[in-house]
């Protein structure tokens, strides 16, 4: 399998231009990164509670 080609992409990148139109693009490039941003921002908190809960609470015994 390997990774996309220069072709590859610019194959892709024409197909998103015919099927959602040049002037929707931005827009969609715009929702996604919001939306990657909101994913980060999830993940690192799940992560944050998850090291939470792995540290004992304070006047607890260690075991």
């Amino acid at each position: 399998m390997g990774s996309l080609s220069a072709w590859h992409w610019l194959v892709v990148l024409i197909a998103a231009v015919l099927l959602f139109g040049s002037s929707k693009l931005p827009q969609m490039a715009r929702s996604l990164g919001q939306s990657a941003r909101v994913l980060k921002a999830e993940v690192r908190g799940m992560k944050a509670d998850e090291e939470a809960a792995a540290r004992p609470a304070e006047g607890e015994p260690r075991s």
